[in-house]
């Protein structure tokens, strides 16, 4: 089969692998689609997305409309002719105008075994869940939210003490690893998709401010794994004297009878917490305005003492 004509879509540092993969695979990449540029941080800076910036590096022509249903947008990307479109954690929803244009249709590489954990959270509420399993899928795009027909799925074992952000970057290299046999073959897969079961379909939200403060009235195992899940962005929190401190690393040990959120237990490298259901052993924080540390090095500074209410 010739080498496919190939449209790239996709912003995060989780597209990128799929980016130079197809691109030292020898496909031709006709352009590649991103976010528009942003201002950043307190000094308002402009940034490119990681894949921008990769595509420049590659020498591969960048587009950035604020909208794809623009009918000048459309119309320039169906002069491109692709064979396929290739759509990886692109950020915007794709219009059946362009879904229809590539011979091939649209491919999109998600974060999941699907059908299960479609939407916008994938990696993280497989954190949260506390799931032995994760994987990506390689799936055809149509206008529902991660509904089409599945090509082919690569699954992995989860660490024990997997975050968000090993778990991202693992599966960003497992995507395009997925991705490519698939492109070379791609007639092949397409002709025995699988449709997926609706029955066992579960979605994601966006992780939102609200769920990042730990609740000590929660089990310890739930919050462990809400650490995991917002690590390393946003972070969850407890206050402590008016101020934020965030909690990177813990481990669930037996508890006592004392109230949730009472400090149980004080050591030179550790804070334990009593929660809903056994105690949170902390490892690692971040003052509020400082770099993440060891608990040990927190209480350096810090005089905590058992029965201090968090």
């Amino acid at each position: 089969m010739k080498l496919l004509r190939i449209v790239f879509m996709g912003t995060p540092d989780f597209s990128v692998p799929s980016l130079k993969a197809i691109h030292a695979a020898g496909f031709t990449i006709q352009a590649v689609y991103t976010q528009p540029d942003k201002q950043r941080g307190r000094g308002k800076k402009v940034s490119s997305s990681p894949v921008k910036e990769c595509a420049e590096k590659l020498g591969i022509p960048v587009f950035q409309p604020q909208s794809l249903k623009n009918p000048d947008v459309i119309a320039a990307l169906a002069d491109l002719q692709p064979d396929v479109i290739v759509v990886i954690a692109y950020g915007k929803i794709l219009p059946k105008a362009i879904l229809d244009i590539p011979r091939y249709g649209c491919l999109n590489v998600h974060g999941s075994l699907l059908p299960a954990y479609r939407g916008a959270a994938p990696i993280q509420y497989a954190i949260k869940d506390g799931v032995r399993t994760s994987g990506v899928t390689i799936m055809m795009l149509d206008e529902g939210m991660d509904t089409g027909k599945v090509l082919k799925k690569s699954e992995i074992v989860l660490d024990a003490k997997e975050t968000t952000g090993t778990l991202f970057d693992k599966l960003s290299v497992i995507g395009a690893e997925t991705l490519i046999p698939v492109l070379k073959d791609l007639p092949a897969y397409e002709a025995a998709a699988q449709s997926q079961d609706e029955s066992k379909a579960t979605y994601t939200a966006k992780i939102t401010k609200e769920m990042t403060q730990i609740d000590f009235s929660q089990p310890a195992v739930v919050i462990e794994r809400l650490i995991r899940t917002l690590d390393p962005h946003p972070g969850a929190y407890v206050l402590h004297e008016g101020h934020r401190l965030k909690i990177w690393a813990a481990d669930v040990v037996p508890g006592t009878e004392a109230e949730p959120g009472t400090i149980i237990e004080v050591t030179k490298t550790s804070i334990t917490v009593q929660t809903g259901r056994d105690a949170l052993c902390i490892r690692e924080v971040q003052p509020e305005s400082r770099k993440r540390m060891a608990t040990a090095q927190f209480l350096q500074g810090c005089h905590l003492t058992a029965g201090t209410m968090l």
